[in-house]
């Protein structure tokens, strides 16, 4: 059964006059009584009662007019979604990220794109640390990850959205809370809380990194998978840790937060996706981004 018959159908349904219906339809009336006729064929009742003065719906005419308006509604719906689809409009994206690097990042997109776009859905995955973000979209299996550089993946594409530095957060009776700055050596003798080795977490490499910078390696006496808790361990007096700026904004009772001493050890965050990523909603997402999250200046200034 072919879609203009059911169109024509609708036209002398609701006309119930064939050369109005035929003017509606912007077509000339004999190809539109032989639409009628071949519909009426093929389901085999008689859909009008019809004569020279006058076009009435017959009892199988009434019965077919309603599910008829349903299945041209819901074909308007589908070519819609679908053209809202390929337009970016529609659609779902997954987003990688965890929380030290997309606190303050992650709701403004989020905020964003619902209010711009409340076809798209964005399936947030918790936890997952910006190597193991930056993999998976490598991989193919996220559309979009919260990342550090560098990010070098054959077919990735990044673009910075914040830059941070390290702090030191200590225990406020720590030796050294006193102080206005902390210097990374003088950290050697204390224990460390930190993100757990195999997280992919880049603060935790940062971190460890800038100890080794200043002559030793950290003593980790206790991993946990987000700031929070590890903050939380700190103010108890588990150990010290070297944070982002980021974090800052978790206070707790017997928590500090120290500058590093020296020159400033920054890190850059980004967002990461696959070039030949054929998802049109991923470039909405994107697009938004490019207002929501714009390039800080000491990073356009190096682009």
């Amino acid at each position: 059964m072919e879609l203009r018959y059911l169109t024509a159908f609708v036209a002398v349904a609701e006309e119930l006059h064939f050369g109005r219906a035929a003017k509606r339809l912007q077509m000339a009336q004999p190809p539109l009584s032989q639409q009628i006729r071949q519909l009426e064929r093929e389901l085999g009742v008689q859909l009008f009662e019809r004569n020279t003065r006058s076009v009435r719906l017959t009892s199988a005419g009434r019965s077919f007019l309603e599910p008829v308006h349903t299945v041209l509604r819901d074909l308007d719906l589908a070519t819609r979604a679908a053209k809202a689809a390929g337009r970016g409009e529609y659609g779902r994206v997954t987003v990688g990220f965890a929380g030290a690097s997309s606190h303050e990042t992650l709701p403004l997109l989020t905020r964003a794109v619902r209010l711009a776009h409340p076809g798209i859905e964005l399936a947030m995955q918790g936890q997952t640390y910006a190597h193991v973000a930056l993999e998976r979209v490598a991989d193919g299996s996220l559309d979009l990850g919260f990342v550090r550089l560098p990010a070098d993946r054959p077919g990735v594409r990044t673009r910075v959205i914040s830059e941070e530095e390290l702090v030191c957060a200590l225990p406020s009776d720590h030796r050294l809370a006193g102080l206005s700055a902390i210097a990374p050596a003088d950290l050697a003798d204390d224990p460390f809380v930190s993100f757990p080795a195999n997280a992919g977490s880049s603060l935790r490499d940062a971190a460890v990194r800038t100890c080794e910078e200043a002559g030793f390696r950290p003593r980790i006496v206790q991993e946990a998978p987000d700031s929070h808790t590890i903050l939380a361990l700190v103010a108890a007096g588990v150990g010290v840790t070297l944070t982002l700026t980021s974090c800052q904004h978790i206070q707790q009772t017997g928590l500090v937060y120290r500058p590093l001493a020296g020159s400033p050890v920054r890190l850059q965050a980004a967002l990461a996706w696959r070039r030949d990523n054929p998802s049109a909603a991923l470039r909405t997402v994107l697009a938004v981004a490019q207002d929501a999250l714009p390039v800080p200046a000491p990073a356009a200034r190096r682009d």
